[in-house]
Protein backbone atom coordinates (compact mmCIF):
# COMPACT_ATOMS: atom_id res chain seq x y z
CA UNK A 1 0.00 0.00 0.00
CA UNK A 2 0.90 3.69 -0.29
CA UNK A 3 -0.10 7.05 1.67
CA UNK A 4 -2.43 8.76 -0.17
CA UNK A 5 -3.00 13.00 -0.42
CA UNK A 6 -6.21 13.05 1.23
CA UNK A 7 -7.28 12.48 4.55
CA UNK A 8 -5.17 14.39 7.14
CA UNK A 9 -2.40 15.12 4.83
CA UNK A 10 -5.27 17.62 2.56
CA UNK A 11 -5.45 20.30 5.06
CA UNK A 12 -3.55 23.04 6.40
CA UNK A 13 -2.21 23.66 10.34
CA UNK A 14 -1.86 20.29 10.92
CA UNK A 15 1.73 20.37 10.84
CA UNK A 16 2.15 17.99 13.81
CA UNK A 17 -0.43 15.36 13.27
CA UNK A 18 0.96 15.27 9.57
CA UNK A 19 4.92 14.85 10.58
CA UNK A 20 3.72 11.55 12.70
CA UNK A 21 1.78 10.08 10.46
CA UNK A 22 4.27 9.88 7.40
CA UNK A 23 6.74 8.82 9.76
CA UNK A 24 4.79 6.51 11.49
CA UNK A 25 3.73 5.06 7.48
CA UNK A 26 7.68 5.08 6.84
CA UNK A 27 8.36 3.14 10.36
CA UNK A 28 5.57 0.59 9.28
CA UNK A 29 7.10 -0.48 6.11
CA UNK A 30 5.09 2.10 3.85
CA UNK A 31 7.46 3.32 1.13
CA UNK A 32 5.23 4.76 -1.91
CA UNK A 33 4.05 8.92 -0.55
CA UNK A 34 2.04 10.81 -2.94
CA UNK A 35 0.61 14.21 -3.17
CA UNK A 36 -0.91 16.67 -5.60
CA UNK A 37 -0.50 20.69 -6.53
CA UNK A 38 -4.50 20.24 -5.69
CA UNK A 39 -4.05 18.82 -2.23
CA UNK A 40 -3.94 21.82 0.33
CA UNK A 41 -0.51 21.49 2.71
CA UNK A 42 0.00 18.08 1.98
CA UNK A 43 2.85 18.43 -0.07
CA UNK A 44 4.67 20.86 2.86
CA UNK A 45 3.80 17.92 4.71
CA UNK A 46 6.32 15.86 3.41
CA UNK A 47 8.85 18.48 3.02
CA UNK A 48 8.77 18.78 6.13
CA UNK A 49 8.60 15.25 7.49
CA UNK A 50 10.65 13.50 5.42
CA UNK A 51 13.96 15.52 5.49
CA UNK A 52 16.79 13.09 5.63
CA UNK A 53 14.61 9.96 4.85
CA UNK A 54 13.68 11.03 1.34
CA UNK A 55 15.70 8.65 0.42
CA UNK A 56 13.52 5.67 1.40
CA UNK A 57 10.43 6.51 -0.47
CA UNK A 58 9.20 6.54 -3.29
CA UNK A 59 7.85 9.68 -4.04
CA UNK A 60 4.96 11.22 -6.56
CA UNK A 61 3.49 14.45 -7.19
CA UNK A 62 0.83 15.88 -9.61
CA UNK A 63 -0.16 18.66 -11.62
CA UNK A 64 -3.82 19.53 -12.89
CA UNK A 65 -2.49 21.84 -15.08
CA UNK A 66 -2.92 21.47 -18.90
CA UNK A 67 -0.38 23.84 -20.34
CA UNK A 68 3.74 23.23 -20.31
CA UNK A 69 4.03 26.48 -18.71
CA UNK A 70 1.46 25.75 -16.09
CA UNK A 71 2.63 22.45 -15.60
CA UNK A 72 6.21 23.46 -15.20
CA UNK A 73 4.92 25.85 -13.02
CA UNK A 74 3.17 23.24 -11.08
CA UNK A 75 6.54 21.06 -10.85
CA UNK A 76 8.93 23.52 -9.55
CA UNK A 77 6.71 24.69 -6.38
CA UNK A 78 6.01 20.47 -5.84
CA UNK A 79 10.28 20.32 -5.55
CA UNK A 80 10.18 23.49 -2.93
CA UNK A 81 7.07 22.36 -1.32
CA UNK A 82 8.38 18.89 -1.11
CA UNK A 83 12.11 20.11 -0.20
CA UNK A 84 14.20 17.49 -3.20
CA UNK A 85 15.53 17.99 -6.46
CA UNK A 86 13.07 15.57 -8.01
CA UNK A 87 9.74 13.09 -8.38
CA UNK A 88 10.06 9.49 -8.44
CA UNK A 89 7.14 9.96 -10.28
CA UNK A 90 5.25 13.05 -11.64
CA UNK A 91 1.48 12.56 -12.61
CA UNK A 92 -0.81 14.40 -15.38
CA UNK A 93 -3.99 14.68 -12.80
CA UNK A 94 -7.25 14.12 -12.82
CA UNK A 95 -8.17 14.14 -16.79
CA UNK A 96 -11.70 13.74 -17.06
CA UNK A 97 -12.72 14.77 -21.06
CA UNK A 98 -11.40 14.60 -24.43
CA UNK A 99 -11.35 18.54 -24.47
CA UNK A 100 -8.36 17.66 -21.97
CA UNK A 101 -6.76 15.71 -23.75
CA UNK A 102 -7.02 17.66 -26.73
CA UNK A 103 -5.55 20.28 -24.54
CA UNK A 104 -2.65 18.23 -23.02
CA UNK A 105 -1.51 17.05 -26.08
CA UNK A 106 -1.49 20.04 -27.96
CA UNK A 107 1.55 22.27 -28.88
CA UNK A 108 2.91 23.53 -26.01
CA UNK A 109 0.27 21.11 -23.70
CA UNK A 110 1.22 19.93 -20.60
CA UNK A 111 2.59 16.91 -21.95
CA UNK A 112 5.62 18.84 -23.05
CA UNK A 113 6.13 19.53 -19.77
CA UNK A 114 6.27 15.73 -19.08
CA UNK A 115 8.97 14.77 -21.30
CA UNK A 116 11.17 17.79 -20.51
CA UNK A 117 11.04 16.96 -16.47
CA UNK A 118 11.56 13.06 -17.36
CA UNK A 119 14.59 14.17 -19.95
CA UNK A 120 16.67 16.69 -17.36
CA UNK A 121 16.11 13.93 -14.42
CA UNK A 122 13.36 16.29 -12.38
CA UNK A 123 10.76 13.08 -12.61
CA UNK A 124 12.12 9.80 -13.09
CA UNK A 125 8.41 8.39 -14.57
CA UNK A 126 5.58 9.52 -15.33
CA UNK A 127 1.73 9.04 -15.29
CA UNK A 128 -1.72 9.64 -15.83
CA UNK A 129 -4.40 10.03 -13.36
CA UNK A 130 -8.36 9.91 -13.51
CA UNK A 131 -11.44 9.03 -11.98
CA UNK A 132 -14.49 9.26 -14.40
CA UNK A 133 -13.84 7.90 -17.58
CA UNK A 134 -12.42 4.92 -18.68
CA UNK A 135 -12.35 6.11 -22.66
CA UNK A 136 -10.27 9.57 -21.96
CA UNK A 137 -8.07 7.20 -19.90
CA UNK A 138 -7.62 5.12 -22.57
CA UNK A 139 -6.78 7.37 -25.18
CA UNK A 140 -4.03 8.79 -23.02
CA UNK A 141 -2.55 5.47 -22.75
CA UNK A 142 -2.29 5.38 -26.53
CA UNK A 143 -1.32 8.82 -27.37
CA UNK A 144 1.76 8.58 -24.93
CA UNK A 145 4.02 6.03 -23.26
CA UNK A 146 2.79 6.86 -19.92
CA UNK A 147 5.22 4.60 -16.89
CA UNK A 148 1.94 4.47 -15.39
CA UNK A 149 -1.91 5.20 -14.92
CA UNK A 150 -3.35 5.50 -11.23
CA UNK A 151 -7.42 4.68 -11.92
CA UNK A 152 -10.10 3.34 -9.41
CA UNK A 153 -10.21 0.03 -8.53
CA UNK A 154 -13.23 -0.95 -6.41
CA UNK A 155 -16.08 -3.64 -6.76
CA UNK A 156 -18.89 -0.99 -7.24
CA UNK A 157 -16.63 -0.13 -10.43
CA UNK A 158 -16.74 -3.56 -11.34
CA UNK A 159 -20.26 -3.89 -11.86
CA UNK A 160 -20.45 -0.40 -14.21
CA UNK A 161 -18.99 0.16 -17.37
CA UNK A 162 -15.43 0.38 -15.81
CA UNK A 163 -11.92 1.02 -15.26
CA UNK A 164 -11.38 -2.72 -14.18
CA UNK A 165 -12.46 -3.96 -17.06
CA UNK A 166 -11.63 -1.44 -19.78
CA UNK A 167 -8.42 0.69 -18.43
CA UNK A 168 -6.45 -2.75 -16.51
CA UNK A 169 -5.98 -4.97 -19.56
CA UNK A 170 -4.90 -1.74 -21.71
CA UNK A 171 -2.21 -0.81 -19.41
CA UNK A 172 -1.42 -4.45 -18.99
CA UNK A 173 -1.10 -4.49 -22.94
CA UNK A 174 1.54 -1.42 -23.08
CA UNK A 175 3.34 -2.23 -20.39
CA UNK A 176 1.53 0.59 -17.89
CA UNK A 177 2.47 0.20 -14.17
CA UNK A 178 -1.09 0.45 -12.41
CA UNK A 179 -1.91 2.25 -9.32
CA UNK A 180 -4.98 1.79 -7.19
CA UNK A 181 -7.06 4.42 -5.57
CA UNK A 182 -10.37 4.37 -4.14
CA UNK A 183 -10.60 1.49 -2.81
CA UNK A 184 -12.99 2.26 -0.65
CA UNK A 185 -15.04 4.35 -2.85
CA UNK A 186 -13.50 7.26 -1.24
CA UNK A 187 -15.27 5.89 2.35
CA UNK A 188 -18.70 5.19 1.92
CA UNK A 189 -18.25 2.00 2.51
CA UNK A 190 -19.41 3.13 5.25
CA UNK A 191 -23.03 3.12 3.80
CA UNK A 192 -22.86 -0.76 3.25
CA UNK A 193 -24.10 -2.23 6.61
CA UNK A 194 -23.49 -5.44 5.11
CA UNK A 195 -20.11 -4.75 5.95
CA UNK A 196 -18.48 -4.53 9.40
CA UNK A 197 -14.95 -4.29 7.97
CA UNK A 198 -13.24 -2.26 5.40
CA UNK A 199 -10.87 -5.55 4.85
CA UNK A 200 -13.28 -7.13 1.83
CA UNK A 201 -12.34 -3.99 -0.68
CA UNK A 202 -8.85 -3.94 -0.09
CA UNK A 203 -8.57 -7.38 -0.79
CA UNK A 204 -10.54 -6.74 -3.59
CA UNK A 205 -8.57 -4.17 -5.18
CA UNK A 206 -4.62 -5.97 -4.40
CA UNK A 207 -6.50 -9.34 -6.01
CA UNK A 208 -6.66 -7.09 -9.22
CA UNK A 209 -3.46 -6.55 -11.60
CA UNK A 210 -2.19 -3.59 -9.14
CA UNK A 211 1.47 -2.68 -8.04
CA UNK A 212 0.06 -0.83 -4.99
CA UNK A 213 -3.07 0.72 -3.68
CA UNK A 214 -2.51 4.37 -2.45
CA UNK A 215 -5.18 5.50 0.51
CA UNK A 216 -5.66 8.58 2.48
CA UNK A 217 -5.90 7.96 6.56
CA UNK A 218 -7.31 10.56 8.68
CA UNK A 219 -5.43 9.50 11.68
CA UNK A 220 -3.20 6.88 12.75
CA UNK A 221 -5.94 4.18 13.47
CA UNK A 222 -6.65 4.09 10.08
CA UNK A 223 -3.02 3.88 8.76
CA UNK A 224 -2.23 1.01 11.55
CA UNK A 225 -5.61 -0.72 10.05
CA UNK A 226 -4.62 -0.60 6.61
CA UNK A 227 -1.07 -1.86 6.88
CA UNK A 228 -2.45 -4.80 9.37
CA UNK A 229 -4.28 -5.27 6.11
CA UNK A 230 -1.68 -5.34 3.63
CA UNK A 231 0.39 -7.26 6.17
CA UNK A 232 -2.35 -10.03 6.48
CA UNK A 233 -3.51 -9.75 2.67
CA UNK A 234 -5.23 -12.67 0.88
CA UNK A 235 -5.93 -13.09 -2.22
CA UNK A 236 -9.40 -13.42 -3.54
CA UNK A 237 -10.15 -15.71 -5.82
CA UNK A 238 -12.82 -15.28 -9.23
CA UNK A 239 -15.56 -16.51 -7.32
CA UNK A 240 -14.91 -13.90 -4.26
CA UNK A 241 -14.82 -11.36 -6.28
CA UNK A 242 -17.60 -11.96 -8.36
CA UNK A 243 -19.86 -12.97 -5.65
CA UNK A 244 -18.21 -9.02 -3.81
CA UNK A 245 -19.30 -7.47 -6.85
CA UNK A 246 -22.71 -8.59 -6.96
CA UNK A 247 -23.33 -8.33 -3.30
CA UNK A 248 -22.31 -4.48 -3.91
CA UNK A 249 -23.43 -4.26 -7.41
CA UNK A 250 -26.98 -2.77 -6.44
CA UNK A 251 -25.34 0.37 -4.27
CA UNK A 252 -22.94 0.99 -7.06
CA UNK A 253 -24.64 3.97 -8.65
CA UNK A 254 -24.75 5.92 -5.44
CA UNK A 255 -21.20 4.38 -4.48
CA UNK A 256 -19.76 5.89 -7.87
CA UNK A 257 -21.14 9.33 -6.98
CA UNK A 258 -17.64 10.71 -7.53
CA UNK A 259 -17.70 10.01 -11.43
CA UNK A 260 -20.01 12.67 -11.88
CA UNK A 261 -19.40 14.96 -9.48
CA UNK A 262 -15.39 14.51 -9.21
CA UNK A 263 -15.43 13.92 -5.79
Amino acid sequence: MGLGGEGLLRSHGRDREAYTLINKALDLGVNYFESARAYDGSEEYYGKALRERRKDVFLAGKSHARTREGALEHLHETLRNMKTDHLDLWQIHDVRTMADVEEIFAVGGAIDAFVEAREKGLARFVGVTGHQSPLVIGECLRRFDFDTVLVPVNPAEASQKSFIEETLPLAERYGVGIIGMKIYVRGFTSKLTFYTSMEAFFRYALSQPIATAIIGCDDLEQLEQNVYFARSFKPMDWEQQDGFVDVVASHARDLLYYKETGL
